[in-house]
Parts: C-alpha cells; structure tokens; sequence
C-alpha cells in the first residue's frame, strides 16, 4: 500500500485528502507544520507528499529540498507561473493551483507515484510507438520522428500515461521545466504538430483530443 503525507495546515482541506486518498487504497499521514513533518519524516519515509506552501513555522519552500527523493506535489494558493516554475526546478514533481478539482488531483497522484516506480531511462513504448529516454530517439511504425523539445515532452507524458486522459493543465504544468516556452495558447499547437509528425510516419492517428479537457493515446 502506498504511503501519502499530506503537509498542510488546513483541518478542512486536509480531511478532504485524507478521506479521497484513503477510498482510492492509499496509506496517510497528516503534518499541520513544516517542523511537524520534518518529524514523521524521520520516522517513516513516504511514497508521496502533498505539500502546502504556507505552512506555521517551516514553510513548504524551506521543506521542499529537505525531501529530496520523494515525489512531492505541491498544493497551494499561488497561482503565479514564476512560483510554479522555481519549485518545479526546485524538486517539485508537480504543482496544483487551490482550489482543485479533486479528480485531477488524485489523478496526478496517480502519475506521480508511476514515474516514481518506473526507471527514468527505461525505454516507452505504446502498440508500434517507440521512444528512447537514453538517445531521444523517436519512431512511429519503425519509422524514426524528428521531434522539437516540447513535442518530445508532451509525447513522453502521454507514453508514461498511456491508458488515462492526460489534461492540457497537466501537460502545462508537467512540461514547464522542460519547455518553459510552452503555454496554454501555443499547446494546441505543439499537439497538432506532434500528431501530424507521427500520422506521416506511421500511417495512423496515434492521439486523440478527449472532450476539449485533454489529451490520449489511441490503440492501433
């Protein structure tokens, strides 16, 4: 069973994680301060933290890089984009605007907890499609793709999800550290792009847009 510590000082927000985690089969912990989870930390090393940033005492951003090795979602209140990307390229797996939709939370607890059990390096692959973390080297039908970066990135997100919707909230805030250049209004773009690289290689459609909200990958 996996273990989730939730760090945030809101009783109410709290429970609710507590509560959704637990009926989705995971093991939770609850720290209300910094200083606190520093504490259970010592004692017991979790699979997962989500981590609010205004904390008593030891704040999320003076903690955060006291959890190296442990994926940590980030759940706070600021919003701006420099915020999001410092603690992106400060450890953070990931990072969500309050208030959220619960659903999608739980699902990029989901994600997170996936790419931590999976190797970096290990090759991706979905039916005839093929990516190398190692070389980047891409293929469609056996047929190489030439990529940009943030094509890369957004098919390597799709591949290590390859059975859920992934959001284009998801997509934005996952790629950020890898292409920061990538926004909400270019998004759409980079996808069209991508799939249309990937039909001339090989021969088929290999994404799909799912009710306006995001992205999957279609089997053969």
């Amino acid at each position: 069973m996996k273990h989730i510590l939730v760090i945030d000082d809101d009783q109410h927000i709290g429970d609710l994680l507590q509560e959704a985690l637990t009926k989705q089969g995971y093991r939770v912990s609850r720290a209300y301060s910094g200083t606190e989870a520093l504490l259970l930390l010592g004692a017991a090393r979790p699979d997962l933290v989500l981590l609010d940033l205004m904390l008593p005492g030891l704040s999320g951003e003076e903690l955060l890089p006291r959890l190296r090795g442990i994926p940590v979602i980030v759940v706070s209140a600021k919003a701006a984009v420099s915020s999001k990307v410092e603690l992106l390229l400060g450890g953070a797996a990931d990072y969500v605007t309050k208030p959220f939709e619960l659903r999608e939370l739980l699902a990029r607890v989901a994600v997170a907890l996936r790419g931590a059990a999976a190797p970096q390096n290990a090759p991706l692959a979905f039916s005839d499609l093929r990516l190398d973390p190692a070389s980047h080297q891409v293929s469609a039908g056996g047929v190489p793709v030439r990529l940009t970066r943030t094509e890369y990135a957004i098919l390597k997100l799709l591949l290590h999800n390859p059975s859920q919707v992934v959001t284009k909230s998801l997509l934005l805030d996952r790629i950020a550290e890898d292409t920061p250049d990538c926004t909400e209004s270019s998004l759409k773009m980079h996808v069209s792009n991508l799939r249309k690289k990937l039909r001339q290689a090989g021969g088929r459609e290999y994404i799909e847009a799912v009710w306006g909200i995001g992205f999957k990958l279609i089997e053969a």
